[in-house]
């Protein structure tokens, strides 16, 4: 639909000298000005909301602004934004770590006391309705050029069986030829592991016990104490730990390969914690095994947590180990082994196996552990699934699983090259692994190459996707101030209304439980179009309103009235409502919990419906592959699509 402005808003914009840049064409600020102000004219109207929806900037106190590097929506309808140290280095320093609590019904922000730093961590919503997070920052990277001392990872053995021994922090480590290192963190070294064993003489007779002992190992990321190149090696070598004294002096040593000034990476931490949605705190746990930064943590079907790759506590990525959390010992064991490069997007599919479908946010070689497969988790083997376009560009694409799960279709969404890459594509793909041979074809293109896209599903099963930008950390001002709904049925996209707030590195988005969709974050390298100008971290928050709501919407939804919070033994619930003989639709929507445009919770579940006298009966599949146990919110739909407001229950 096209809209005209009235006779007065002309007379307006015409305005004050506005008529000479219009006839002249000699000022090009001000006729920016007057498209400006048509432009709001235009998105004001009503008839463009019903068509296209709209943007609305919140007005957030200045002392709850933070940076939002993680985004996570909790069964209490509240928000929670996790900046840790938020991409800092003074606040890192400092120990300034951020968590607030937004609730989007009230518009209210509460601080919550952060307990470790955990920017970059993972996250993943538990059974209860607590959040996992695990994983964050020990240690922030120092580029090319700007490594001063030589250092590297030191693995320390301890030969001693009887005894685990601790090193703390400052811990001398000294090389054969005298050059001396100093570890960053303390470290823990368990005991050495003993074996027994016995064996025989020809004769029968048994000989004496015979004892095995394999030495225990830790790492520690380690410096130099002096400048220059004496202090490089790449090299293997064994070293003296200062300051031990007796068999410790003997027992315990460090291993170094390769000591340099080369740029050192973010090295992550093991702390893991819940977050309690009721207490409004986070609670610990035990630690995971492995320190991870850029983890992804997937729920599996039995409530269980998979935690995989990241950086390790000197700074690799780790080689493979994953390891589960289960929330009913809060404790973690060892998880199959296999490699992904860090933040890789796992789903869990029917059937139990997780789909990887190559989207990842960044570390990690070009040539490994990129390739989409899927990965059966009980066998511990992975089947490849090649053929997608553009296989070099999965590194910040968005992925997402397409309503309803039932179909179990996967949806890929633009990305770019490896690492600061000027490479982006346009290109989406969908995948359907109910076929005999899944396999990619090429999608409906975004209008543009974009990386960090937003892609959020809506209760009316359609996609909403927005902002990101063309290259690397929007530089040269490539910001997409875009946005559009992605329809499955058609494989076609259509406009949405365009946000005024650009989003690109460390933005998030995710769905509220009145249909809204809430953006947030945004980190850019520079502000300016000639990357002269550094970028300063985006903490305006801007929610998108769909169509559905405007055209008066917002008042003839459909209302869920009374009903249990928790599904039944057979997956049925039922609700009071005056609206039941226009509900078509029900829908079961996990929560969101994203970050780096990675969110391998979200999920749509088509829910069987009843309508009777004033009530609504739901029945959700009892396949917990399909649902896995958790929150979820309920969505009533009416045959235009108009969402009701979720009500929560819970999935045993």
């Amino acid at each position: 639909m096209a809209y005209r402005p009235s006779k007065k808003l002309k007379k307006t914009l015409l305005g004050g000298g506005a008529v000479v840049v219009l006839a002249g064409l000699n000022a090009p600020a001000a006729l920016s000005f007057a498209e400006a102000k048509y432009h709001a004219y235009k998105i004001a109207q009503p008839g463009y909301k019903a068509r296209y929806g709209s943007w609305q900037q919140l007005d957030v106190p200045d002392e709850f602004r933070l940076n939002a590097i993680h985004a996570a929506l909790l069964h209490t309808g509240k928000v929670l934004l996790i900046a840790g140290s938020g991409n800092n280095q003074k606040k890192f320093d400092a120990g300034t770590f951020e968590t607030i609590l937004w609730d989007p019904v009230k518009n209210t922000y509460k601080k919550i006391p952060t307990p470790e730093d955990f920017f970059c961590a993972g996250h993943s919503q538990l059974p209860d309705g607590r959040l996992l997070v695990a994983g964050g920052t020990a240690r922030y990277e120092v580029l090319d050029g700007e490594v001063k001392r030589a250092g590297g990872g030191m693995r320390v053995k301890n030969e001693s069986p009887d005894k685990a021994i601790t090193l703390k922090k400052g811990t001398v480590f000294r090389s054969p030829s005298g050059v001396e290192y100093v570890s960053k963190f303390d470290v823990t070294v368990p005991k050495a592991k003993r074996d027994f064993r016995i064996s025989y003489f020809k004769s029968g007779q048994m000989k004496p016990w015979e004892t095995k002992v394999t030495a225990a190992e830790a790492r520690v990321f380690v410096e130099a104490r002096k400048e220059g190149p004496r202090a490089l090696t790449t090299e293997a070598a064994q070293y003296k730990v200062l300051g031990l004294k007796g068999k410790d002096a003997n027992n315990v040593y460090g291993i170094a390969q390769k000591l340099t000034t080369e740029k050192q990476d973010f090295q992550g931490i093991k702390a893991a914690y819940e977050f309690d949605p009721r207490a409004e705190k986070y609670v610990p746990v035990a630690p995971m095994k492995d320190a991870r930064w850029y983890p992804t943590l997937v729920t599996l079907e039995d409530g269980r947590v998979l935690a995989v790759s990241g950086l390790n506590d000197v700074g690799d990525v780790v080689p493979g180990d994953n390891e589960i959390y289960d929330p009913k010992t809060k404790k973690w064991t060892k998880g199959p082994f296999r490699y992904f490069p860090t933040y890789p997007a796992l789903f869990l599919t029917q059937g139990g196996k997780l789909f990887y479908t190559g989207s990842n946010a960044g570390y990690g070689p070009a040539e490994k552990g990129r390739v989409p497969g899927l990965w059966d988790l009980r066998k511990n083997t992975f089947q490849p699934i090649r053929g997608i376009t553009d296989p070099d560009q999965l590194e910040t694409s968005a992925s997402l699983l397409l309503a309803p799960a039932q179909d179990q279709k996967y949806m890929v969404l633009g990305g770019g090259g490896v690492g600061e890459s000027e490479l982006s594509t346009a290109r989406t793909a969908l995948i359907d692994l109910k076929a005999a041979k899944p396999a990619f074809r090429t999608g409906a293109s975004l209008p543009q190459g974009t990386r960090y896209l937003s892609s959020v599903l809506l209760p009316d099963d359609t996609v909403f996707t927005t902002g990101g930008s063309e290259q690397y950390r929007g530089r040269s001002g490539s910001d997409i101030l875009k946005a559009q709904f992605y329809e499955p049925a058609t494989d076609s996209f259509r406009e949405a209304a365009e946000p005024t707030v650009g989003r690109n590195y460390h933005s998030e988005a995710l769905l509220l439980p009145d249909g809204r969709v809430a953006t947030f974050g945004s980190d850019p390298l520079f502000d300016d179009k000639d990357n002269t100008k550094l970028g300063t971290f985006e903490q305006r928050v801007e929610i998108f309103t769909p169509p559905y709501l405007h055209g008066g919407g917002a008042e003839a939804r459909p209302v869920l009235g009374e009903g249990p919070q928790e599904l039944d033994r057979n997956g049925r619930a039922t609700f009071r409502t005056k609206d039941a003989a226009r509900i078509t639709d029900a829908r079961l929507m996990r929560p969101s919990a994203v970050t780096h445009t990675t969110d391998v919770e979200q999920r749509s579940i088509e829910l069987g419906l009843t309508r009777g006298s004033g009530t609504v009966t739901v029945q959700a599949p009892l396949d917990r592959t399909l649902v896995p146990p958790g929150w979820y919110m309920l969505f009533a739909v009416d045959k235009d699509g108009r969402p009701s407001v979720a009500k929560w229950v819970r999935v045993g």
